[in-house]
Order: structure tokens, then C-alpha cells, then sequence
């Protein structure tokens, strides 16, 4: 496979050449960008979460405002029946039911 010189120069323009060391000047500005960006994206986060929980409270609110009339119902008129461990117990008057 042949490779092209000009594709040799294009990536070496990429590559990290002889660099001098950073002045401490440059240090202090790089430490400085990089904790107003943690603060940035601290900041974002916390709005984020504050939206989320919002939502989420409104989502909840709505559900328990809708419901209100059907948990009155159920207060009202408990459904009949003794439930033991998911079974439906019910008291008879004696005679069977039987259809036909």
C-alpha cells in the first residue's frame, strides 16, 4: 500500500511537535477556565435536577388531583369480601349459587 505524502504532512500538522513548557502565568489561566467550567456545569446540573423535580412533582400533583373522586369512592365503599393473602373470601347465606 502506497502512501501519500501529502496525507503524511496533513496528520503531522496534528501532531504535537517541540513544545515549550507553559509559563506559569498560562498555568494559572488554564486552572482558572477549568474551575469556571466545573462551575458552569455544576450550576447546569443543579437547574437540571431543580426542572426534573418540578416536572416531577407537577406529573404527581395532576395524578392525586385526577384520583381524588375514585379514592373517595373506594372510601366510601370498600370493595366486600375478606382478602387473605390475594384470595377473595366471601360469607354465604347458606345456599349455594348456581347458575341455571
Amino acid at each position: 500500500m502506497r502512501i501519500d505524502p501529502e496525507q503524511i504532512r496533513f496528520f503531522q500538522s496534528f501532531a504535537r511537535g517541540q513544545t515549550t513548557p507553559m509559563s506559569p502565568l498560562r498555568k494559572f489561566f488554564t486552572a482558572l477556565a477549568t474551575v469556571g467550567v466545573f462551575g458552569l456545569a455544576l450550576m447546569f446540573s443543579v437547574m437540571l435536577f431543580a426542572v426534573v423535580l418540578t416536572a416531577g412533582a407537577v406529573v404527581w400533583g395532576y395524578l392525586w388531583w385526577k384520583t381524588r373522586d375514585l379514592r373517595k369512592q373506594m372510601r366510601d365503599h370498600p370493595p366486600g369480601g375478606l382478602i387473605i393473602e390475594g384470595e377473595v373470601i366471601r360469607e354465604s347465606n347458606g345456599r349455594e349459587d348456581r347458575p341455571g
